[in-house]
């Protein structure tokens, strides 16, 4: 059994009415792991994973109703010996000079979407 990984792509959609729908969306991508015999099996389980995770919104805080939709495979990487079995995903491009340019491609660690997420969290209401 191999392991890959599959970046997947999801969008938020409203219906409109009149088979109108925003152009504007926000999207999501997500990385799952999965187990399968060859990328083909790998890909038919990352297709069924995305559609089992749709789902529609009644529109109660809206007045249209709403949708979560799989979009598609960006793409599906096999995660073989090379990685380590905590790795989930990796790409490998060239960049100029990354060490000396780290404050430009590194953000700032308060930055990072859990650690802000977790400060907003833990803020105290104002009263």
């Amino acid at each position: 059994m191999q392991r890959y990984s599959a970046k997947m792509l999801f969008q938020y959609r409203a219906d409109l009415g009149d088979g109108r729908s925003n152009v504007m969306r926000r999207c999501e991508e997500r990385i799952i792991v999965i187990s399968a015999k060859n990328a083909s099996l790998a890909l038919r389980k990352a297709k069924a994973y995305g559609k089992k995770k749709e789902m529609k919104f009644d529109g109660s805080e809206t007045s249209y109703p709403n949708y979560f939709e799989f979009v598609g495979i960006t793409d599906l990487l096999e995660l073989g010996i090379e990685t380590d079995p905590e790795e989930v995903w990796y790409n490998i491009v060239t960049l100029k000079q990354p060490s000396e340019r780290r404050d430009t491609l590194i953000p700032q660690e308060s930055q990072l979407n859990a650690i802000f997420l977790e400060r907003l969290k833990n803020q105290k209401p104002n009263k």
